[in-house]
């Protein structure tokens, strides 16, 4: 199982194999032909409701981890649908943050490890 991460900033790469955009918003200023992105899951992101409480707060962080490990593990259907992906070949979660250690990406790539 390969789940790499990678801001919607940065260009897409060789090795990304699939690539999921997990942002419940389309990153500002990024063309879609640009992000060449092969699936759109709004439904994996964080709810609206936690990502503005969250509001990239790093004090928030360890917090927002748990509400949205608990949001994960009551959203089965997105999830199953991205663990799909994941066991077909390489993944690379895309998202908009700049904070890399505080991404919602981190959590639900260790989500994903952890249902191996």
């Amino acid at each position: 199982m390969v789940i790499l991460l990678k801001r919607a900033y940065e260009p897409p790469g060789p090795d990304d194999g699939f690539r999921v955009l997990v942002d419940r918003l389309w990153p500002r200023g990024v063309s879609k032909d640009s992000a060449r992105i092969d699936l759109w899951l709004k439904d994996i992101a964080p709810s609206t409701s936690l990502r503005k409480w969250f509001d990239h707060d790093p004090a928030k962080w360890s917090e927002f981890s748990d509400r949205y490990f608990s949001e994960l593990r009551h959203n089965a259907e997105a999830v199953e649908q991205l663990a799909e992906h994941v066991r077909r070949g390489p993944v690379t979660l895309v998202y908009g943050a700049k904070d890399k250690e505080h991404s919602h990406a981190l959590v639900l790539k260790a989500h994903l490890e952890g249902l191996t």
